[in-house]
């Protein structure tokens, strides 16, 4: 994969996130790179303080920095800043990370040699990951611990993977056929001071919120079957009305998901039901909302992966290295939180909808709880109980992070983004969602199987089979977590969207 500074689409990111594939700047990068780089050598041997370059940091950096001192400056600068804890980043995540960062420095605005992007280059394409702990960043001055993670397998230190083992920064260089650099003026600070981390956990989430509302069309529709829903709030003119685009396509989705159902023909004359709920009824509302926010968010981050955001920046065309505040994760704490609220009314409508078919009272004949053997067998009772309680987790998990902020650095770094652990909790609200979508659809399989002999569409009948590959039918009750992880593992993989042949909401 060829990366052009600046120009990264969404969907390049996330086939190298989801596939490994090892990514390589433009060659036409080297130019930019190499011309920043030689504006701080010459900074560097002058007598004009430059932040950074021959300067303390943060609130040190009114200390001169004398020339001899530069590389240890940048040394000392990636060691004491490797503070992080927790469990570490998944491989596949660090990798992506480590891709935002080349794509960063590729645009010829940090000033660090060629040599720093030819090794993380190097490391991607033969499996050196660093071994990078998720807590430690507020999201300013940027991602500092995590990066320094990163940052200091690249001069031998620290703790990396290589080809499934961990070991020593130093080792794993050196098993991969790579040498560790030797830090020049401001390459330790480009390398750490940068939103890549939020960003990078931000995307991820993001790709897998995309499969979530794919997920919410093709699982809804069943559901929509199985308690006998009326597909008119479905008519295509009702939602040209309103105008919200992924409203739109939901309906359109889940219109062509449902054509041809003998379930959906059944009840059209002679229903009593007047009106469905509204976990039915405003699916295409809810999840086009969702859906809408998703695409916002999108946008703010194919932005921030394309740009530079680490201080100070090397302005070459005028000559000059200039501070700024691009390192501020602002734009990703905001876009993470957006995410997180897509992702809990997701769950939450989804949610309704495993209750709405384990009632009795309002299932249109369904068996209460799912089981053909009410009384003796408890069915999806308490399977329905857990969809309530990652829901509810969610709801908390939603809460804005980005308003958190706090001052650090002896006050000189006074308001945060706190868009790391923004982004970061979105793998938790994922996993739940996951759970909650893989219940409704073993649900709503279950009704739909009990409206036999009718049948549902034929696209919604691939998604019974491939649902019933893997998990069969609950005659009696059973040991019922397999299952509804089972079901959970299916949706997050896509595997129900493509056996609907649901062409996606990109």
């Amino acid at each position: 994969m060829i990366l052009s500074p600046g120009a990264v689409p969404l969907a390049d990111l996330e086939r190298l996130w989801r596939e490994g594939e090892a990514p390589r700047l433009d060659p036409a990068a080297r130019g930019p790179v190499e011309a920043a780089a030689e504006l701080v050598a010459r900074a560097t041997s002058g007598e004009a303080p430059v932040y950074g370059v021959n300067t303390g940091f943060g609130k040190l950096a009114s200390r001169k920095i004398a020339a001899g001192d530069t590389a240890q400056l940048q040394r000392n600068l990636i060691l004491s800043h490797c503070a992080g804890v927790g469990a570490p980043m998944p491989e596949a995540l660090a990798r992506l990370m480590m891709a935002l960062k080349l794509m960063s420095l590729g645009r010829g605005a940090s000033g660090v040699r060629w040599e720093i992007c030819a090794l993380l280059e190097g490391m991607l394409a033969r499996g050196v990951t660093p071994v990078v702990p998720h807590q430690g960043s507020v999201g300013a001055s940027g991602d500092l611990a995590p990066l320094a993670h990163m940052t200091a397998v690249m001069i031998g230190e620290g703790r990396a993977w290589h080809q499934g083992r961990e070991m020593a920064g130093a080792d794993a260089l050196a098993a991969a056929g790579l040498a560790p650099v030797a830090l020049g003026p401001k390459e330790g600070l480009a390398l750490i001071n940068g939103t890549q981390f939020s960003t990078a956990c931000a995307l991820a989430a993001l790709f897998d919120a995309f499969r979530a509302v794919e997920n919410s069309a093709v699982i809804a529709a069943l559901s929509t079957d199985a308690i006998m829903g009326s597909t008119a709030p479905l008519v295509a003119e009702i939602h040209r009305l309103r105008g919200h685009v992924g409203q739109i396509d939901v309906a359109c989705a889940m219109r062509r998901l449902m054509e041809g159902s003998e379930i959906r023909e059944s009840h059209r004359e002679g229903d009593p039901r007047v009106q469905d709920p509204y976990c039915i009824r405003c699916q295409p509302q809810v999840a086009g909302a969702a859906l809408d926010v998703l695409h916002t968010a999108a946008r703010t981050l194919e932005i921030e992966a394309n740009a530079v955001t680490d201080n100070p920046l090397v302005l070459v065309e005028e000559g000059r290295i200039v501070s700024g505040g691009n390192f501020h994760a602002e734009p990703v704490g905001f876009a993470a939180d957006q995410i997180a609220l897509a992702l809990a009314e997701l769950g939450s409508i989804s949610q309704r909808r495993v209750a709405l078919m384990v009632d009795p009272a309002l299932s249109f004949d369904l068996p209460p709880f799912l089981t053909p053997d009410p009384g003796l067998n408890s069915g999806f009772m308490i399977a329905e109980v857990t969809t309530a309680a990652l829901m509810s987790e969610n709801k908390h998990l939603a809460t804005p992070c980005v308003t958190d902020s706090t001052p650090t650095s002896a006050n000189q770094e006074d308001h945060v983004s706190m868009a790391a652990h923004g982004a970061w909790r979105l793998f938790r609200m994922v996993q739940n969602l996951s759970v909650i979508q893989g219940v409704e659809a073993l649900c709503a399989a279950q009704g739909i199987e009990a409206r036999a002999p009718l049948r549902s569409s034929a696209r919604l009948r691939e998604v019974l089979a491939r649902l019933r590959q893997d998990v069969p039918p609950l005659a009696e009750d059973r040991y019922m977590a397999p299952d509804i992880e089972t079901a959970a593992a299916l949706v997050r993989e896509g595997a129900l969207v493509a056996a609907a042949g649901l062409e996606g909401f990109r």
